[in-house]
């Protein structure tokens, strides 16, 4: 038996702490274990490894033999199919106990690792981002002067052409020139300042929505699930429309323009984005039941020009993204066939958490 003191230790860890006894039930599990796994100790305890992991012939496997060979065993990064199809990474430490209780022979550590994994998998993302806008800037000012040159000769050189019909050709340089010139644009994204004002996300989703549903009026449902608890932030609407617009356009044209997508908000407390810590954050998801980001591209989703759509500019998340982090936000994605999920986190607190 645990001491008082030792008792509030372990129910006060964030870690997950579970034992079991030599037939692999459960004979204890810690606070941080039952928040890991979604379920009470009063529901779980005395029942087999196999009803608390579905799929866990291999740990299982590795249990029996951790309790023969007596010698404890350590893993990182193992990912473990929990009930309801959820999906955890945790590093896990397995001790053999030797003591005179017969009711407990191992001790099972697990420390949920997606989190930190997340938050080191965003600074970088948000780090190469930010050193790639410092790269096309450059790269748009070395562009945008020589088209400004050519353009202004081409249209003094259509002033002096005696023969009309040869202005068709100085009309063409003209319009590639400004063809070039907005392309170069739109690869920066909205470069004004934010005019922030007090903004309600429910209407910008709302405003989208009607958008949407106008352009593809047969063969698309979109559903909602709003948390009406959700306050006002400041931002810039019609940028956040943009932003959100670029997403759901996005799913609109995978999915052909037939299939569903759901509009769900919540809130997340204590939440990192980026290097920043925030008390609370607003999340919205743009979820769609179509095929999924390609693997190969899902790490690169967000830079300009990438693109698994054929004629594809790859603009229309780039910029999203870019007015998002202006916000002070960020936008995630996770995605598997049948299943992808934009996720657009917004601190509520500008910043101060």
């Amino acid at each position: 038996m645990l001491t008082g003191s030792a008792q509030r230790i372990l129910e006060n860890l964030a870690t997950a702490v579970l034992t079991f006894d030599a037939d692999l039930r459960l004979t204890s599990i810690n606070p941080a274990g039952e928040m890991l796994f979604e379920v009470s100790a009063k529901k779980i305890v005395g029942r087999k490894l196999t009803e608390l992991l579905p799929e866990s012939r291999r740990i299982a496997t590795t249990l029996h033999h951790i309790l023969e060979s007596r010698h404890p065993f350590t893993a990182r990064g193992v990912a473990l199919k929990l009930p309801g199809a959820r999906t955890i990474t945790v590093d896990c430490t397995v001790s053999p106990l030797i003591d005179d209780n017969p009711e407990t022979a191992l001790l099972l550590e697990l420390t949920q690792v997606d989190r930190l994994l997340r938050l080191a998998r965003d600074e970088s993302m948000l780090d190469r981002q930010a050193a790639n806008r410092a790269v096309m800037r450059g790269l748009a000012h070395e562009i945008k002067n020589p088209l400004g040159g050519l353009r202004g000769a081409a249209q003094l050189l259509e002033r002096e052409l005696p023969d009309k019909s040869l202005r068709e050709y100085t009309g063409i340089i003209i319009h590639e020139a400004d063809r070039l010139r907005n392309l170069v644009d739109r690869m920066m994204g909205p470069h004004q300042p934010l005019k922030k004002q007090p903004v309600n996300i429910h209407e910008i989703l709302e405003h989208v929505r009607r958008l949407i549903l106008v352009e593809v009026p047969v063969g698309l449902t979109i559903e909602r699930e709003y948390d009406p608890s959700l306050p006002e932030f400041a931002g810039e609407p019609e940028q956040l429309i943009q932003a959100v617009l670029n997403i759901v356009r996005n799913a609109v044209e995978v999915l052909e323009q037939k299939g569903r997508i759901y509009l769900r908000t919540g809130i997340e407390r204590s939440f990192t984005v980026g290097h920043k810590r925030h008390r609370l954050v607003l999340r919205a998801d743009i979820e769609d039941n179509g095929p999924g980001v390609p693997e190969e591209i899902q790490e690169h989703i967000f830079y300009p020009m990438v693109t698994a759509k054929a004629g594809g500019t790859g603009l229309g998340l780039s910029i999203a993204q870019d007015i998002i982090a202006k916000h002070g936000g960020l936008i995630e994605c996770r995605s598997r066939p049948g299943q992808t999920v934009f996720s657009i986190y917004l601190p509520l607190e500008n910043g101060h958490g």
